[in-house]
């Protein structure tokens, strides 16, 4: 029988914070010649800072690191700091912080195998700017390229595939997320006459899943596609920065291997208020064509400070801890799901915990929950406790025994084609 979500009810306090995104806080913008008091802004800022308070307290779904503290910074919000172009040429606006994004980018070139003068890179606005970028460069390498991703890319993949106009083969995936190269095998066998650009996953936008960039390079090797007939882009979005301060976990990324390029979103895991990215590729690729080659051209300059602190300020043991710490606390939530039979599958080396979905979608968006399908997932981030998932864990078992009360029984939903037969705990997989 097909479950359907039981009506809700809108709590006074839900009620009250869901509104706070405008209706209470006269946020509408008028023709007022002598302009708002500033006690009025003030008010209106206040009352919106204590929302966001009230939001950060069940904030799980979502990969933003919520736990810094940049106040050090603050003197230079009375800046307007521009890095247009290519951080290594410079600039004639003598306010800009390239400085401070190159030291940025030869931190990250050093994380992942490449020497400082065989390199080129820069900060972007984001995780999907990187990608955008990194994917043109494979682009450039070979026009008539086919792009091959996964079916468990981030959706700005295929997003830049049609804004590149590019072919685009989506291959399969296991059920852990990763990429299934069997298939990936087959794809290229039929498309062997043209160049591959490939997109792989480290750590998927879903589930975590991370894909095998030795086994794809073995895969293209078998299929006769030599080194000058494909271009690797590694979308490392989340885990790009985690993975290598894990001890437990293999050397994923590296420019010793035939890659072209490496993705990040700085305000991930590292955590900054603004959003940003950070693209490395090889200089190679670069001496073709313009050396400004930025997407935006103008871009902010202020981003590149808050890596830069937030990297100084940690340090290699402090960021090594803080993995460390995510990965222990995603482990002790899906114990604790699994626990109390709820369905839950965690990747190895992973802090994103995937289980059945709530079935009350308001109890989804007070815990903002990403959901899809259905599965449902928490990113186990720097600011979620111990004691938030305790509460999170105690509030699903109390709402989720009232949304089967309609069937006479209880009866969790089947996530086997999902998570697998052995994370699910429905009747027929328990």
């Amino acid at each position: 029988m097909a479950l359907t979500p039981p009506p809700h009810t809108t709590t006074e306090e839900e009620q009250q914070h869901n509104s706070n995104n405008g209706c209470h806080m006269n946020l509408a913008l008028s023709h007022n010649c002598t302009g708002e008091p500033q006690a009025n802004l003030s008010a209106v800022i206040n009352h919106y800072v204590h929302t966001l308070n009230h939001f950060n307290l069940r904030n799980l779904g979502y990969p933003g690191n919520q736990n810094f503290n940049y106040d050090a910074l603050a003197p230079l919000l009375q800046f307007h700091l521009n890095n247009a172009g290519d951080p290594f040429v410079g600039t004639g606006c003598s306010l800009n912080s390239t400085s401070f994004e190159v030291s940025v980018l030869d931190w990250f070139a050093n994380l992942w195998n490449i020497q400082k003068d065989k390199y080129w890179g820069c900060v972007t606005t984001g995780g999907t700017e990187a990608n955008l970028h990194a994917i043109l460069v494979g682009r450039e390498q070979f026009p008539d390229g086919i792009l091959y991703t996964s079916e468990d890319s981030h959706y700005s993949i295929f997003k830049i595939a049609r804004m590149y106009r590019m072919q685009c083969v989506k291959v399969r995936t296991f059920v852990s997320g990763e990429i299934d190269c069997a298939d990936l095998k087959a794809s290229l066998l039929h498309h062997k006459d043209k160049p591959a650009i490939i997109n792989l996953n480290i750590g998927t936008t879903m589930k975590g899943a991370v894909d095998n960039v030795d086994l794809v390079i073995k895969t293209l090797e078998e299929t006769g596609f030599s080194r000058d007939r494909f271009y690797i882009h590694c979308d490392g979005a989340l885990f790009g920065i985690m993975l290598p301060f894990f001890k437990a976990a293999p050397k994923v990324i590296s420019f010793e291997k035939p890659i072209g390029s490496v993705s990040v979103s700085g305000h991930k895991f590292l955590g900054c208020p603004i959003p940003c990215g950070v693209v490395i590729t090889r200089s190679k690729y670069m001496n073709a064509s313009s050396r400004d080659a930025t997407i935006t051209g103008s871009r902010c300059g202020h981003a590149p400070i808050f890596l830069w602190y937030a990297i100084k300020k940690k340090g290699s043991i402090g960021i090594q801890n803080e993995v460390e710490n995510c990965i222990a606390n995603a482990r002790y939530l899906h114990n604790r799901l699994s626990d109390a039979g709820i369905g839950a599958m965690l990747n190895e080396h992973s802090n994103i915990v995937v289980f059945e979905r709530p079935l009350d979608h308001q109890f989804s968006r007070r815990w903002s929950l990403a959901c899809q399908g259905n599965i449902a997932h928490v990113v186990v981030m720097q600011h979620v406790t111990i004691q938030m998932l305790d509460s999170f864990v105690t509030e699903f078992l109390h709402k989720r025994a009232t949304w089967f009360e309609d069937y006479g029984s209880f009866q969790p939903l089947c996530i086997a084609e999902e998570v697998g037969a052995a994370n699910c705990s429905c009747s027929m997989h328990n």
